[in-house]
């Protein structure tokens, strides 16, 4: 990987400093530099706030050089806030270096272009690649109208998440828990089956270092056939709770869930309960950009195979239940070993006693120019 300059990383750190607190919109981060030396720092704001352009004007007098992360806005219909690169225009910005072009595509291009045509100049790449791995998901929910999905779970060696009891808790040590609250404490959505919810209550809450994260992600449960009580957990805890449900759900129920808080969406049932394909871009269309799903076994199993995972985070402990205990993925229909998924860019990690293997699955990639 080609290092970005030091100005380009600096907006690199900020952009990751507000990674998925964005969403809809991307992070990005911006460095003003004026006579070789910063002057100003900044990063977007949550939805409906400055982008990270117009943060970093805002601080101090226009300099030598902008650096971002990622291309500045044009103009498009229906956007809310003024476009980026109209506002370096203005300012009187001589230079702009952009790490990547943006993958929506009211702007892709554009922004450049019309800082070209205003008589500014732009150079494209630097830091292209550190900025394309920290915009995955954006750059995928823009590209195929999907959000991001990383597939976690946590198993024994043996790939059991839990005993044939049931029993779950914990088979994994701290380090590996706190390790994936930090990961929920980023990403836009929670995602889990039914069956999770019957088995083992969860809050589905974000909890780095032991707190209750400020900003919770949404949490999503899939539930075809209407099984959740009105009383679980994940229906009273701070922040926003999706039921995805099918036609094969009583009305009763449904009543009961929305009196309970949470949003209902109706999909298409199948064999997995909730049809995924469907579902999926109903939720990157509500400005989930990122989903971190957490199982059971039949959801990852139902995700891997309509090949709808991007990343798996597998947290694996040193221990082997053996018997009946419940499988960390459900039937993905591979019969030879040929077939297998197999993740890309494999990185293991020791986490105390735990490791953790997490790769790319699936066939997307972010596009390279």
């Amino acid at each position: 990987m080609a290092v970005p300059s030091p100005f380009m990383q600096r907006a690199i750190d900020a952009a990751r400093a507000v990674r998925g607190h964005t969403s809809p919109n991307p992070w990005v981060g911006a460095v003003l530099v004026r006579d070789g030396e910063v002057v100003a720092t900044g990063a977007t704001a949550p939805d409906g706030g400055p982008h990270a352009e117009a943060n970093v004007l805002a601080q101090a007098e226009p300099g030598d050089a902008l650096y971002v992360t990622l291309e500045p806005c044009a103009p498009f219909e229906g956007k809310r806030t003024r476009p980026c690169a109209e506002a370096i225009l203005e300012a009187g910005v001589a230079r702009v270096v952009v790490a990547l072009l943006d993958a929506e595509p009211r702007v892709r291009g554009r922004g450049v272009a019309l800082l070209r045509a205003g008589g500014v100049a732009v150079d494209v790449g630097d830091g292209a690649e550190a900025a394309m791995e920290l915009l995955r998901p954006y750059l995928k929910q823009r590209e195929t109208g999907h959000p991001y999905v990383i597939a976690k779970f946590a198993a024994s060696l043996d790939g059991r998440i839990a005993t044939s009891s049931g029993d779950s808790q914990w088979i994994t040590g701290e380090a590996a828990r706190m390790h994936a609250h930090e990961q929920r404490a980023w990403v836009d959505a929670v995602l889990v089956g039914s069956g999770t919810v019957l088995a083992d209550d969860p809050a589905l809450t974000a909890r780095p270092a032991g707190e209750l994260a400020q900003r919770q992600p949404v949490r999503i449960v899939l539930d075809g056939r209407g099984r959740i009580p009105a009383t679980a957990k994940v229906l009273g805890e701070p922040g926003r709770t999706i039921v995805a449900t099918s036609s094969a759900a009583a009305a009763e129920w449904r009543e009961q869930i929305a009196a309970a808080g949470a949003q209902i969406i109706e999909c298409e049932g199948n064999e997995a309960g909730v049809n995924l394909d469907q579902l999926l871009p109903i939720l990157a269309e509500r400005g989930i950009v990122s989903i971190w799903a957490e199982g059971g076994g039949s959801v990852m199993g139902s995700l891997l195979a309509g090949a709808h995972v991007d990343e798996v985070w597998a947290f694996l402990a040193p221990a082997i239940i053996g018997g009946d205990g419940l499988a960390a993925v459900g039937a993905v229909g591979v019969v030879g070993v040929a077939d297998a998924i197999r993740l890309r860019e494999a990185v293991v990690e020791r986490l105390d006693d735990d490791i953790l293997v997490r790769g790319f699955a699936g066939d997307w990639s972010p596009q390279t120019t």
